[in-house]
Formats: structure tokens, C-alpha cells, sequence
């Protein structure tokens, strides 16, 4: 009898340790890549160089389109505020439309920037 229990409690034993590592092993992958994104909107708001932050920005696109990954919501849209500080209206243009595109949640938005920037109002 005593052997019978033994074998029970090592087969539940084992059973829960499988459990546990199998909970361990996998882990999710992140929805978005991020990259330097954070970062770089502080340093817009502290008043830093618009083109170092578009070099950067533009940096990160490259390693998460490489990596696969997808830019967070906000980065094109971020990239598109640095450009039309610079006076690239076109590249602002096409950030905002990607930023539509990606997320389409940002269009009421988006279309009211690229509407003030058709009338060549201030963004």
C-alpha cells in the first residue's frame, strides 16, 4: 500500500514539475519593438536636436523592419512631428499615412494634421 502512494505522489510530483517548466520555457513575444521610440520623445520635449532625433528614429525603423517587427503606435507619427519641425512636408505626409495605415484607430487624427498641413498651418 505504502509503495502504491509512493508511486502516485512521485507520478504527481513529476507531473507538476513538466507543468512548471513547460510555463517557464515559452515566452511571448512582444506585440511591438521599440527600439530608442521612448527615449526619443523625452529628448523632443527637453528640446533636442529634431535631426539627430530623426537620424535615430529612422535608425530603429530600419532594425525593426529588418527584425520583422512592427514600430509601436505613435512612432510614425513622432517621426512626422520631427519632420515638419525641419520643414520636410512630404516625408510628414507619408509618416502620417503610415501611422493611419498601421493604425487605423489614429486616423480622425491624422487626417486633421495632414489637413493643416494641406492649408500650410502649423502643426
Amino acid at each position: 500500500m505504502k509503495q502504491i502512494v509512493m508511486k502516485k505522489s512521485a507520478a504527481l510530483l513529476a507531473l507538476a514539475a513538466c507543468a512548471v517548466l513547460t510555463g517557464c520555457a515559452s515566452q511571448s513575444k512582444s506585440l511591438y519593438q521599440w527600439e530608442s521610440y521612448q527615449p526619443q520623445v523625452y529628448q523632443y520635449l527637453k528640446g533636442e536636436s529634431p535631426e539627430q532625433q530623426i537620424a535615430a528614429m529612422e535608425k530603429d525603423l530600419q532594425i525593426i523592419s529588418a527584425k520583422g517587427n512592427q514600430a509601436p503606435p505613435g512612432f510614425h507619427a513622432h517621426l512626422g512631428m520631427l519632420y515638419s519641425v525641419t520643414g520636410k512636408t512630404d516625408e510628414v505626409a507619408t509618416q502620417f499615412e503610415d501611422e493611419k495605415k498601421l493604425f487605423p484607430e489614429s486616423a480622425g487624427y491624422m487626417d486633421f494634421l495632414l489637413g493643416k498641413l494641406k492649408k500650410g498651418e502649423k502643426l
